[in-house]
């Protein structure tokens, strides 16, 4: 079942490994195909893992497919399912973003692409990893957002595939990054909601530019 979408669950996991975005079973991946849900497997190294591994759950949580226990945080996963358009999700405990959701209440706006993650990056209240709590907390902290952070955790990203998911992951670490490099040298500037709105403007309404003739 959902041969392709655990191929890519595999595929993807050794991209987060080898980008430095998980180490060892810190981090889980999951991918949506009508009410069926292929997900990582608990403390199975994504950058060891191959697809038959891979469980298939429903919607609701129950095992359909799989010899290993799917991933602790899948009750995360199917939550963010329930209530967003989201078809991908992953979840990492990348460097930066744990230390942003280790320090602040939210990831300010100190560049221009965190329009791409729907602005401000709230961080979702602590909670134990795999309870009803944390995915609820999670839940609300992806409320119009493409990504969200877990306080004393990690970060969270959602998209239309697993390829979206995974750049919005990308981007958010990058954002973190900045944000703590920043901080190391002053206090970064946060875009206003005019300057924000600028960048809409003119992503929306690009300027012509005239062909040469001759």
């Amino acid at each position: 079942m959902l041969v392709e979408q655990r191929r890519l669950l595999c595929a993807y996991g050794r991209r987060a490994a080898d980008t430095g975005l998980v180490v060892g079973t810190a981090g889980n991946l999951s991918i949506r195909s009508g009410d069926l849900v292929a997900v990582t497997p608990g403390g199975v190294p994504l950058d060891r893992l191959e697809p038959a591994a891979c469980p298939v759950v429903d919607v609701e949580g129950h095992l359909v497919e799989g010899g290993l226990q799917p991933s602790s945080e899948t009750p995360m996963h199917l939550a963010i399912y329930t209530t967003t358009g989201a078809q991908a999700v992953v979840h990492t405990h990348s460097t930066f973003a744990t230390v942003v959701a280790t320090t602040m209440d939210e990831l300010p706006p100190i560049h221009y692409n965190a329009l791409l993650l729907g602005g401000t990056v709230r961080v979702a209240d602590y909670a134990t990893y795999g309870t009803p709590e944390l995915a609820a907390s999670v839940r609300a902290a992806l409320k119009d957002r493409q990504a969200a952070l877990l306080a004393n955790h990690g970060g969270v990203t959602i998209g239309a595939d697993i390829d979206k998911a995974f750049e919005a992951t990308r981007l958010l670490e990058w954002l973190c990054e900045v944000y703590v490099r920043a901080k190391a040298v002053g206090e970064p500037r946060v875009l206003t909601d005019q300057q924000l709105a600028a960048v809409v403007e003119r992503a929306f309404h690009p300027p012509v530019f005239p062909v040469r003739e001759g």
